[in-house]
């Protein structure tokens, strides 16, 4: 019977399904039939897949060949089942042993030549591979990035006689070992010392590190909000290799390059505010990540946050508080995770120079109250963090702090000491905590409740404002080296509440 099998790896979401490559061939005019919901880059592979066995000097079965890429219901895209169909049609018209193309999964493009090409969504394939407990053939691009799972089985490749010869016992492909790269600190090139002053903004994002928590900046153009922020992922800390699969998987399967050697850092995005929903949380009629996604375990900075659409800022609402985000289309849906630290900066009115000393400013209240209207209560409610960012004197500027300014490195010895508080108590970060956490972990004196009650009446807050005011306290604690929320540790994260305190 010249039926073969061989295994391949689809891909929805981050995760990737099984695809079983059945190659039927029988008598009949020569034909190739491909069945299975191929999208249009699948269905050209049979051009590929002929030209590739031909210059490979193999032969070419002239008769009529059925290939089914089962589950049927499952739509199929893009050329990475050019190399198991190839390998198929190998397999059925008896070149290459079936029983031995069982035991693997493959995935990859052809060229006409027979040379294999990468293919995105390669660390997620192995994943599963793994768990399969199936080796892997692969082109040799992406052997890198699939070498970052360890106990994998993997046969990186070149052509696709390598991998047939490799099948038929005549010269064994070796096995790629693992790649675990050291970590290096992201944006090791930026450092909190470059800044001059600013040292309650520094102490801020300092909070905002140790905690997770979000932060908007709020501050005439000049004050180095941007600087500030670009050097955040300098003083936190490398992400656990759980989670920078978790990152690396998010990256491997879109359009953005995957650098193997610095998965470890936390992913820092900065979109324009020129960005569309779907660019931000992610879209297409074939669903990709967006930059929610991407930021994934790591930042999104938000720089001019009302010049972004009130609609795209919207979409953004879900996420922070579920930490994943769902696109639904008609033919197919897919989850993607989006746990990520929000860090926002604006100007505080449109002109940008409310409250400068030069007096620039003629912006009417309306006017302000109509910017700043941009960003709604309910996405203001969940961000933990707002503060002015202020200029520094011309003297601070020209001759520094008398004091020096703290490098990334002093600063991230603090955040990672007070993280590992906050993991030794309750496996997160403080901004992660439920609220039967909170109810447990956040204890407060009675002079603690009666400050934060006040506060609660006084401002307006909500009841997810009170609980991420006590999750700030926590952090601020944790700082502090202390078990106890005390009464300075509550009053500073009342006081970043600057937003629901203003009259404009």
């Amino acid at each position: 019977m010249s039926l073969a099998i061989a295994y391949s790896r689809g891909r929805s979401g981050i995760n990737a399904p099984l695809v079983t490559v059945e190659v039927h061939i029988s008598n009949g005019l020569p034909a190739l039939n491909l069945v299975g919901l191929p999208e249009t880059a699948v269905k050209e592979s049979k051009d590929r897949v002929r030209g590739a066995i031909i210059n490979s000097h193999f032969e070419f079965p002239m008769q009529r060949i059925t290939i089914n890429l089962a589950p049927a219901d499952v739509p199929k895209e893009g050329g990475r089942f050019d190399l198991p169909i190839a390998l198929g049609i190998l397999a059925a018209s008896g070149q290459i042993p079936k029983a031995e193309l069982i035991k693997y999964e493959c995935l990859g493009e052809l060229s006409l030549g027979g040379d294999l090409r990468s293919v995105n969504g390669v660390l997620p394939v192995a994943l599963q591979a793994r768990e399969a407990h199936r080796a892997l053939f692969l082109p040799q691009e992406n052997a890198q990035e699939a070498a970052l799972v360890q106990n994998a089985e993997l046969f990186p490749a070149q052509h696709l006689i390598e991998i047939c010869a490799h099948l038929n016992g005549q010269h064994r492909l070796p096995t790629h070992p693992e790649h675990i790269p050291k970590h290096e600190t992201n944006g090791s090139e930026l450092d909190f010392a470059d800044v001059q002053g600013q040292f309650h903004v520094k102490r801020a994002l300092e909070i905002a590190a140790t905690g997770l928590h979000n932060i908007l900046m709020l501050g005439p153009p000049g004050t180095g909000k941007s600087m500030l922020a670009s050097r955040l992922p300098s003083i936190l800390p490398p992400l656990t290799e759980v989670q920078a699969l978790e990152s690396a998987a998010v990256v491997s399967i879109s359009d953005t390059a995957f650098d193997a050697n610095n998965w470890l850092n936390p992913p820092y995005r900065a979109p324009h505010h020129t960005a569309s929903a779907p660019a931000l949380v992610g879209g297409g009629s074939n669903p990709q990540p967006g930059e929610i996604s991407l930021a994934h375990n790591g930042t999104l900075f938000l720089d001019e946050l009302p010049e972004f659409d009130r609609k795209v800022l919207e979409v953004l609402r879900e996420p922070l508080e579920t930490g994943h985000i769902t696109i639904s289309r008609a033919a197919r849906q897919a989850d993607f995770p989006a746990r990520f630290q929000l860090i926002a900066a604006m100007n505080p009115c449109p002109c940008a120079y409310l409250g400068d000393p030069s007096g620039r400013c003629h912006c009417s209240i309306e006017q302000v109250s109509r910017y700043r209207a941009k960003i709604s209560g309910p996405l203001l409610d969940r961000i933990d963090m707002h503060l002015e960012v202020p200029r520094v004197s011309h003297e601070v500027l020209r001759k520094g702090s008398p004091e020096g300014e703290e490098s990334s490195a002093t600063i991230r010895q603090r955040v990672i000491q007070a993280r590992n508080i906050a993991m030794a108590r309750s496996g997160k970060a403080n901004s992660k905590l439920s609220a039967a956490d909170v109810k447990q972990i956040c204890t407060l004196s009675e002079q603690g409740h009666q400050l934060l009650e006040q506060a609660m009446n006084n401002f307006g807050l909500s009841h997810r404002a009170y609980h991420r005011i006590l999750k700030l306290a926590r952090t601020i604690a944790d700082l502090a080296g202390s078990e106890q929320i005390e009464i300075p540790h509550l009053s500073e994260a009342i006081g970043y509440r600057k937003l629901d305190r203003s009259n404009i």
